[in-house]
């Protein structure tokens, strides 16, 4: 099992900028993907972004390139996601989830693990 723990989300103006940490603990030999999901009432669980484990690759939603970065510190077995220039769009609910899985954002059925989400809002 591998229990993932997500920072306070926050609240913003159209603009600003925010920063979301998740560490990992437990079996985290098992996984070699963490990343970051978000969901609005209503809509279906989307991925933002992702990074394979031990400097492999990154992948991020079409929506969120250019102003997110999804980084990692091994040693701590912690993902952060930088996000810039938000947008009204990108308020959410965030979860952290890790997983095992190819290559690719995986869809969320393909990650094992989940966060208990963390609020972000973004005022126009």
């Amino acid at each position: 099992q591998v229990q993932l723990v997500e920072s306070v989300g926050g609240s913003v103006q159209a603009g600003g900028s925010l920063r979301l940490s998740c560490a990992a603990s437990g079996d985290t030999e098992s996984i070699n993907v963490m990343g970051w999901f978000r969901q609005v009432p209503g809509k279906e669980r989307e991925g933002v972004a992702v990074i394979y484990t031990g400097g492999g690759s990154l992948y991020y939603a079409h929506s969120v390139k250019g102003r997110f970065t999804i980084s990692e510190d091994n040693a701590e077995n912690t993902v952060y996601l930088q996000m810039n220039d938000l947008k009204p769009e990108d308020a959410a609910m965030y979860y952290c989830a890790a997983g095992f899985y190819a290559s690719g954002l995986p869809p969320e059925n393909g990650m094992d693990y989940w966060g208990q989400g963390t609020q972000v809002t973004v005022s126009s």
